[in-house]
């Protein structure tokens, strides 16, 4: 006698639970399709926790003992095989869970808009003249039409600039999901942040029916959101465009594409901490999609690919290049002053014409002290954070605890003085503003977010990737606090900076100067040549020989002491080199977290590509048997006792 056995995944954060289990399906469940959400028992005091339906097969073998399904919750099938293949294939890369992956994935069941879903959505057809428009767009870079056309993979140098009020970045991802979506498939686009999201959804919009159009935003209301997710699972295919979750949408994808990958917001904060460019390139391995990398710079990461062949290098065919000014020989000896001459000229004059944008680090008024006497960084005596002012005269206050210093005296000379260190995009407005009398100053950062300013006389202070669109283009481009920037104990600081000046560029009229005030070297030479790939391959060249992400792996293993040796042993088996190993050291507690610190030890693996299934498989298994073992060693805390997190964008130990 044959019975009918689903195979489910739990929805557990629990380690040791991410595998598949097999139920039976009572025949008055009806007809259960995989994908399915259910509740099942689980063995210990009776409890119930849903779970996913991955696989439906009939079994003879009466005879073993199984726990049935409780109940079905719902039988739309928002697990689709290919859903759980990247989620499985995703999570082993990181030594992670599957669940954990589909968390991000699938959004939380909403009753009333599953109830009305249908899955009857029409076939969306690009207008001709969308079309048209968007094989122009392609046409200006060398053979990336054909490319998306046979599925092949691609870095793409984007031209820099905005025409007919449209940044060309969304000009270029716009027209290739408008190529692929005539062809009858869909396209997933991620890009870093609402801003981007946003624009680039504008510049779909007039290509495309709104109904093509999902969108994967972590704005949207919980209904919004799940209703777009029900969406993707239809067979008619369609445009999602969103943040770094998207690049799980459960669409049959002909192109998948990402903008500005070395975002750090495309780096996952939640466990098991896949970046979203790592997750592309498995979903284009598993369903053959074609794969573009887009940006005005160029990641380390990427352009490993490019050197060995993996990813095309894509050019426009006519290249377009920003007009960057570097400090004079004499400018750069004058390091104290934050804006040279020539900038300060260059600024004034376009400032006759239209805006101008000037770029700096942080936001605020002066967002770092200093002691006025020794110099000394200015330290809150409650939790030693870094205090800061919010205008001239301000109370000082703490950027960590917000207390206010009133009584603040220097701990190393005990002087009661406080001298401003930095100037925020507060500061620097108002500093500007008395400079440029009768122009209109406007501040744009996290506090005041703008998004487009008009084609009129104006100074627009803004912060690092919060820059506003300026119609017409800025008439010139200050980019200040440059050496500041590049003393960021960072690995990879060289390319962030190169990114933030290179997108800060791109914004300006065609002809426009740029100046970056105080920085010389292979940084700002790769700017004011805009060869961003070059650099790309001279960081990854001398990262090379000293082990150093991307030309090897990381895996930062942290725990206990004992936990973290066990999981160390675990690897000694591996053919890894003799110095994979750096560490463990003892964690530094953090004076402002309760998460219990003190005690714990962390490590570092370094370990080639070819040596990453069985590494993360090893890890996967230590973290496993610690989690099975804590509940059987008494007396012991809530601390996890082994945690394991690879490919972290700057490893430190």
């Amino acid at each position: 006698m044959s019975r009918r056995v689903a195979r489910v995944l739990l929805d557990s954060p629990l380690p040791q639970l991410d595998r598949l289990f097999d139920y039976v399906l009572l025949d008055e469940l009806g007809d259960v399709p995989v994908g399915a959400r259910v509740r099942v028992p689980l063995r210990t005091a009776g409890r119930m926790i849903d779970a996913y339906v991955v696989e439906v097969a009939e079994e003879d073998d009466s005879e073993r003992p199984l726990s049935t399904v409780e109940s079905v919750i719902s039988l739309v099938p928002v697990l689709p095989e290919r859903l759980y293949r990247l989620a499985r294939r995703a999570a082993d890369r990181a030594a992670g869970s599957a669940s954990d992956i589909l968390r991000l994935a699938v959004p939380k069941r909403q009753v009333r808009v599953e109830k009305a879903w249908k899955a009857d959505s029409p076939t969306p057809v690009p207008d001709p003249d969308a079309v048209e428009r968007a094989d122009a767009v392609l046409g200006e870079y060398d053979g990336l039409a054909t490319l998306i056309d046979e599925r092949g993979r691609a870095a793409i140098e984007a031209i820099p600039g905005v025409r007919d009020g449209v940044l060309r970045w969304t000009e270029l991802l716009a027209a290739a999901a408008v190529r692929v979506l005539a062809s009858g498939a869909s396209a997933i686009i991620a890009v870093p942040d609402h801003r981007d999201l946003d624009r680039l959804l504008a510049t779909l919009e007039r290509l495309v029916p709104a109904e093509a159009i999902v969108r994967h935003d972590s704005r949207q209301t919980n209904p919004d959101r799940y209703r777009g997710f029900l969406r993707t699972l239809e067979d008619a295919p369609c445009i999602v465009v969103g943040n770094r979750s998207a690049v799980y949408a459960p669409v049959q994808a002909g192109l998948v594409a990402i903008w500005d990958d070395g975002d750090p917001l495309y780096s996952e904060p939640l466990a098991p901490y896949v970046h979203a460019r790592d997750a592309l390139l498995l979903r284009q391995e598993q369903e053959g999609s074609a794969l573009l990398f887009a940006g005005h710079t160029r990641t380390t990461d990427v352009e490993r690919l490019v050197q060995r062949g993996w990813l095309t290098d894509v050019h426009a065919e006519r290249r377009v290049t920003p007009r960057v000014v570097l400090s004079s020989p004499q400018e750069m000896e004058q390091p104290a002053q934050r804006v040279h001459s020539g900038a300060f000229a260059a600024a004034r004059k376009a400032t006759e014409e239209g805006p101008v944008l000037v770029q700096v680090a942080r936001p605020g008024f002066a967002p770092t002290l200093v002691c006025a006497d020794c110099r000394a960084p200015a330290r809150c005596a409650h939790c030693g954070g870094p205090l800061g002012a919010a205008h001239r005269g301000a109370v000082p206050v703490c950027g960590w605890c917000g207390r206010s210093a009133r009584a603040w005296h220097c701990s190393a000379c005990s002087s009661t003085k406080l001298r401003l260190a930095a100037s925020g995009s507060e500061r620097t407005a108002d500093e500007l503003g008395r400079a440029f009398a009768g122009v209109r100053v406007i501040v744009a950062d996290g506090a005041h977010p703008v998004e487009r300013v008009e084609a009129k006389p104006a100074l627009v202070v803004a912060t690092r990737g919060a820059e506003p669109t300026a119609d017409g283009g800025y008439r010139a481009v200050l980019l200040l606090d440059g050496p500041r920037m590049l003393q960021a104990p960072d690995l990879r600081i060289g390319e962030s900076c190169l990114r933030w000046w290179s997108n800060a560029a791109a914004l300006a009229a065609p002809g426009a100067p740029i100046h970056l005030v105080g920085v010389d070297g292979p940084v700002g030479r790769a700017l004011a040549t805009w060869t961003q790939p070059a650099y790309a391959r001279s960081e990854l060249d001398s990262r090379a020989p000293l082990h150093l992400p991307p030309a090897t792996r990381v895996a930062l293993v942290e725990g206990l002491p004992a936990s973290v040796a066990r999981a160390i042993d675990g690897l000694r088996e591996l053919p890894l080199p003799a110095d994979a190993v750096l560490g463990p050291v003892p964690v530094e507690s953090d004076p402002t977290s309760d998460k219990g610190d003190t005690g714990r030890v962390r490590a570092l693996v370094r370990f080639e590509y070819a040596a990453g299934p069985a590494v993360a498989t090893r890890l996967r298994a230590a973290v496993v048997a610690e989690a099975a073992g804590r509940r059987r060693r008494r007396g012991q805390s809530n601390r996890i006792p082994l945690s394991v997190r690879l490919d972290m964008l700057d490893p430190e130990l």
